[in-house]
């Protein structure tokens, strides 16, 4: 988050530019204001002053290249026949996001990601899965943290006949896996909060001041926030080590009993 000083316009640099007058920085506020300025001196970040200047070009990579996960990119890879284990997330967010990252290592290890449409009725999914060796389910819940709902059903789940050592079921402590976005890839210091009663996503919208009246507006919004998500850095460890461990979960043979 970059400010320029003569204006106190803040927002993210999204490029650099040379133009005919000379190079350029781009920044967008957390509203979606685009705004250009002159490269070089007169900024300011957390509120020192900084002199802007174009990254040299890249030199060629050294070392092996690198997924969106932070993995091994596997140069070629094609996907491999689908496991019988699966990862199971709660909606379509949840999934874009979890693909955006991880699709690289879900495709090379033949992991397929479905969405539950909430957790009400996780408990009779599982039963209709029958989980067993080799036929593994790592379970995403929004909001698990103790005395939820979810943090309820997660329990009734481990608790059902085949779900030890066959499910394991993880969580994150957000309402919703927007705030799982690092706040700062969208102009924010903190994800707003948002009064109970008041739709997550519709209350996140209206406080950044973004269209937020009808489902399309929250299609649009949602695409707006994936779009910053470039890896896993963005991504609050809070989240993403959990997604780790359930690739890690449904992909490590079953020991023997």
């Amino acid at each position: 988050m970059v400010e320029e000083a003569s204006t106190g316009f803040t927002g993210a640099i999204t490029r650099v530019e040379k133009t005919a007058g000379g190079p350029i920085v781009e920044l967008e506020d957390a509203r979606g204001a685009l705004r250009t300025f002159p490269l070089g001196p007169g900024f300011m970040i957390d509120g020192k002053p900084v002199t802007l200047v174009r990254a040299p070009a890249a030199s060629a990579p050294q070392g092996p290249r690198r997924s969106a996960s932070g993995s091994v990119y596997v140069e070629g890879a094609r996907a491999r026949t689908a496991r019988a284990s699966r990862i199971w997330v709660e909606g379509t967010h949840d999934a874009e996001l979890v693909q955006k990252v991880w699709g690289h290592d879900l495709r090379v290890e033949g992991i397929v990601v479905e969405q539950l449409e909430g957790a009400d009725n996780l408990v009779e999914r599982v039963q209709e899965f029958g989980p067993s060796p080799g036929r593994r389910l790592g379970i995403l819940v929004d909001h698990l943290v103790k005395g939820s709902k979810e943090s309820r059903i997660a329990a009734e789940v481990m608790a059902l006949p085949g779900a030890r050592g066959n499910v394991t079921v993880l969580g994150h402590p957000y309402v919703d896996v927007w705030q799982a976005v690092k706040p700062a890839r969208v102009g924010l210091r903190e994800w707003p909060h948002v009064p109970r009663g008041t739709d997550i996503k519709v209350g996140t919208l209206a406080a950044l001041g973004w269209p937020h009246q009808d489902q399309a507006d929250v299609g649009l919004g949602w695409k707006r926030i994936l779009a910053t998500v470039r890896s896993y850095a963005d991504i609050e460890p809070t989240l993403s080590g959990r997604i780790e461990e359930l690739i890690d979960f449904v992909t490590v043979d079953q020991p023997a009993s």
